[in-house]
């Protein structure tokens, strides 16, 4: 049942770093981080969207790993989307909170610290830890619920997908409102946003989709209309016209498929596939000799993420499956949806 519903009282002004946001407008607010060595200023951009009238307050928020692109455009699309002109309540969107990740084209920190590794931060710890205190501060400790997004590692492409525990209702709720294909249930990993979110009351549900360092238009849309759909979810933006809502699958766990020799990789199965236990995923090949080793599938379900890279390594993770009911019908979906634009298996000539 969407939050926040019925008559709505006015919203007050919204101050943030030293900005004041009135009702029904839009600002920018730049909360600094640090100065770097040429003594230039490091700023945490926040666009504020403060409605007319009172309701949750939703961040967004991406490129926590600096790499991961597709959030990011997510983001410049939903604050130029018109559903946002109707609403309730107050969006907060960063599209890039790790800045000089992002300027370096690194997922990491300048001292290799994985930010979203680093929460809740300490206020005099190293600069990752200060940047994860000063967004759990500024951002998580003045909103009741949040989006994080994010993209596969690089050379390693994810399907569009959702996570979060198995025992958050709200997460859940929010989950079945953005509607992406999977819904993965994965514990906290030790230093996460959203773990330490769901600490201090905040629920995160964090979004996947598409490869670091590209940006990709099915993980871009889904995200975009699954975001307005948690909104709409939260009573922050208007019902729109109803339409047929699809299926949607979840998955208490997954596997990976790793290699079992080291060689160059070839996909005969790509994301969204369903696979049986046993069923052929790809070969690695030997590059300086004739062999060629199968990769078979280690139990039955739906592939939700593989490797890009062709040169792997022994124990390189090939294949991310997912242990879903009814695989069958959620690879159909997945191809009457976008098989046009995902990649096509390896063909009948490898041999």
């Amino acid at each position: 049942m969407a939050q926040g519903r019925g008559r709505a009282k006015k919203n007050e002004p919204y101050e943030m770093a030293g900005i004041r946001v009135k009702p029904g407008e839009h600002a920018v607010a730049s909360i600094p981080v640090t100065r770097l060595h040429t003594h230039t200023p490091l700023d945490l951009t926040v666009h504020v969207f403060h409605g007319v009238k009172a309701g949750p307050t939703l961040f967004v928020s991406a490129a926590l790993h600096g790499d991961e692109l597709n959030g990011v455009e997510i983001c410049r699309r939903l604050m130029r989307d018109r559903a946002l002109r109707g609403l309730r309540g107050t969006l907060l969107v960063i599209p890039v909170v790790n800045v000089l990740g992002f300027l370096h084209h690194s997922r990491y920190f300048p001292d290799h610290r994985d930010l979203n590794r680093s929460f809740p931060g300490l206020a005099k710890g190293s600069l990752a830890a200060r940047t994860a205190e000063l967004f759990m501060r500024q951002i998580v400790a003045r909103a009741t619920h949040g989006i994080d997004l994010h993209a596969g590692t690089r050379q390693r492409f994810n399907l569009p997908q959702t996570r979060g525990m198995a025992d958050c209702v709200v997460v859940e709720e929010m989950a079945r409102a953005f509607h992406a294909p999977v819904h993965l249930y994965t514990d906290f990993l030790e230093g996460s946003l959203r773990g330490a979110a769901h600490a201090v009351g905040v629920p995160v549900l964090l979004y996947e989709g598409g490869e670091a360092m590209r940006l990709d238009e099915v993980a871009i849309h889904a995200g975009l209309k699954g975001i307005l759909g948690v909104m709409r979810h939260l009573g922050m933006l208007s019902e729109g016209v109803k339409t047929q809502t699809p299926k949607w699958w979840t998955a208490h766990s997954s596997r990976w498929v790793r290699a079992p020799e080291s060689g160059m990789m070839w996909a005969v199965k790509r994301v969204g596939s369903h696979v049986r236990k046993g069923e052929l995923l790809g070969y690695v090949a030997n590059p300086l000799g004739r062999e060629i080793i199968e990769v078979h599938a280690e139990r039955e379900g739906v592939i939700i993420g593989h490797t890009n890279h062709p040169l792997v390594n022994q124990g390189d993770a090939l294949f991310h499956v997912a242990f879903v009911p009814d695989a069958e019908a959620l690879q159909e979906m997945v191809q009457e949806t976008w098989g046009s634009v995902l990649h096509e298996g390896l063909n009948d000539e490898f041999m």
